[in-house]
């Protein structure tokens, strides 16, 4: 199929992706929202009274909310299931990953700069890694969790930091995120299917046939749900995370993607128990604060030593000779154009990858400072250096800008 195919598939998916994903995590934090703020009744356990109440006000009216474990009460009807957000977010987020990544080249899954990978066995470790991580958090919850909750939390959580370093060490740096991201949101999906809507089906059934509500059942998909609840943040993170090549083609992307996780799960944790903790509000700042100075920390460490060295000796070689516009015009009608044009010669991507064109004096002008972050700074452009673009190209490109990028 051809490119502009793959770039329709892509936003169809996508749009479907964003608008399902939205609907999901809405539900769930609502849900999550109301569980902790509910006005509990102590007589609940004695009397068929709601567990918890509570009025809300929004779009204009006022909404009175009970929960109840309907004891003894018939089964209400119609009753509205919430799954199909998650099966659509879920699904829709497998076609991207083939769209973007597996059926096409949209996105660079294996860069020689990583590791040298045959694009099946790309695939397969893409693949894998997802299936991998979701059989060992089923594994933990399912058979150790209901004896020995924080073992099962250990080795999940070592298990998460070595697929997360596992990736960045074989795939690009993008799609490695990306694919933590889509490991989280499997988890959370199967959590749906497999644990959530299951028990919800025996509570329909236990109420339907008069015994009431078995709390056991009720509790177990809670604790999943709440697991959902604090991936969401990280997963949200990490799905966004293919705008910020400075992070995902860092020297330390590994660290940095560890970060993100923690501290969106960090943020979340202070959220979900701010009604019982009253300074909430300073372990809120604390943490986002101590987030944001870790991915800066991070940030500033340069890039590997080798690379560090190769530039610095491609930028000395150019740094006292005068750099004209058609020495950079060069190098990008050599290394860049191939993608970024009206008529591009490399059609992998689409026409002009983000709407970035280089074919007028204008167009690369307009776009230096840019250029100089990607290709000389982060040296996340080529993708993979797919056209082979040389360290002293990049100093070239480096030199111009630092010029003042003028056209002569």
């Amino acid at each position: 199929m051809s490119g502009s195919v793959f770039e329709l598939l892509d936003l169809i998916a996508r749009w479907v992706h964003v608008i399902a994903g939205i609907m999901w995590i809405g539900n769930s934090m609502l849900f999550n929202w109301l569980d902790r703020s509910l006005v509990t009744n102590p007589n609940a356990d004695r009397t068929n009274a709601p567990v918890g109440t509570i009025w809300l006000l929004h779009s204009g009216g006022f909404y009175y909310v009970e929960k109840t474990l309907l004891r003894g009460q018939a089964l209400p009807h119609p009753l509205h299931w919430f799954k199909w957000q998650a099966y659509t977010t879920w699904i829709s987020g497998v076609a991207l990953l083939f769209v973007v990544y597996y059926a096409s080249d949209r996105a660079v899954l294996a860069d020689p700069s990583v590791a040298q990978l045959d694009r099946p066995i790309a695939v397969g470790i893409g693949l894998g890694s997802i299936g991998l991580g979701w059989a060992l958090y089923e594994s933990m919850q399912r058979f150790v969790a209901p004896r020995a909750p924080a073992l099962a939390a250990t080795v999940w959580i070592g298990g998460l930091i070595a697929i997360a370093i596992g990736l960045t060490q074989l795939l690009s740096g993008r799609a490695s995120f990306l694919h933590v991201g889509a490991m989280l949101g499997t988890i959370m999906a199967a959590n749906v299917a497999m644990t959530i809507v299951p028990s919800q089906r025996q509570l329909v059934a236990s109420v339907g046939q008069g015994r009431g509500v078995d709390e056991s059942i009720s509790a177990r998909a809670k604790r999943v749900s709440i697991h959902n609840n604090y991936f969401t943040f990280p997963v949200i993170a990490l799905m966004v995370s293919s705008h910020f090549p400075a992070v995902y083609g860092h020297r330390w992307n590994w660290l940095l993607l560890l970060v993100i996780v923690a501290s969106g799960a960090g943020v979340r944790h202070v959220l979900n128990v701010r009604f019982t903790y009253p300074r909430w509000k300073t372990a809120l700042a604390a943490t986002m604060v101590a987030s944001v100075v870790a991915l800066f920390a991070i940030l500033s460490v340069s890039v590997s030593d080798n690379d560090a060295t190769a530039g610095a000796n491609a930028a000395a070689a150019v740094a006292n000779r005068p750099v004209s516009f058609d020495d950079a015009r060069r190098v990008i009608d050599r290394r860049c154009a191939a993608c970024h044009s009206a008529h591009p010669s490399d059609v992998t991507f689409g026409a002009a990858p983000a709407g970035v064109m280089f074919d007028t004096p204008e167009q690369i002008v307009s776009r230096m400072a840019r250029i100089r972050e990607r290709a000389v700074v982060t040296h996340t452009m080529p993708p993979a250096n797919k056209t082979r673009i040389t360290d002293e190209e990049r100093a070239i490109l480096g030199r111009w800008v630092e010029l003042g990028g003028v056209v002569r």
